[in-house]
């Protein structure tokens, strides 16, 4: 990593970024949580395809430990497409993620917009294409 910007975001190169998120995908296909958290900074927020927001390493933690304890069968996520920003320490990444279940595979996609500061995640937002639309409530119009 580099020098940092005024905003507080360390500069990363374009090669440092594609190299973390690739690194962090890696991971969660081995199924290491402990590698996966290790990713993250200590105050990072993950935001959830269905709005849950879990705040602090302990928190994201708890959010993963279902999925790394075979809860929903066997994950894995096939990178299909990876766009990093090195000026703002943001990447978004577009998977496909498969599921192997009581001998089926199930799919869906989705993409994580990664923020990194000082070589950590600090923010992991995720969406994914579901069979419902979840819908949320905004400001009433005049």
């Amino acid at each position: 990593m580099r020098g940092a910007r005024s905003s507080g975001s360390p500069l990363v190169t374009r090669a440092e970024l594609e190299d973390l998120v690739v690194r962090f995908t890696d991971a969660f296909n081995r199924e290491d949580l402990d590698a996966v958290m290790a990713f993250f900074a200590d105050d990072a927020v993950y935001d959830e395809f269905d709005g849950k927001q879990s705040r602090g390493k302990s928190d994201i933690r708890a959010a993963f430990a279902p999925q790394f304890r075979g809860a929903f069968g066997r994950m894995r996520f096939v990178t299909e497409d990876l766009f990093v920003d090195p000026d703002s320490g943001k990447a978004l990444i577009r998977w496909l993620c498969t599921l192997e279940r009581d001998g089926k595979t199930r799919g869906w996609r989705g993409l994580d917009i990664v923020r990194v500061r000082d070589g950590r995640i600090v923010e992991k937002l995720t969406y994914a294409k579901a069979e419902r639309l979840k819908l949320d409530t905004f400001g009433a119009r005049a």
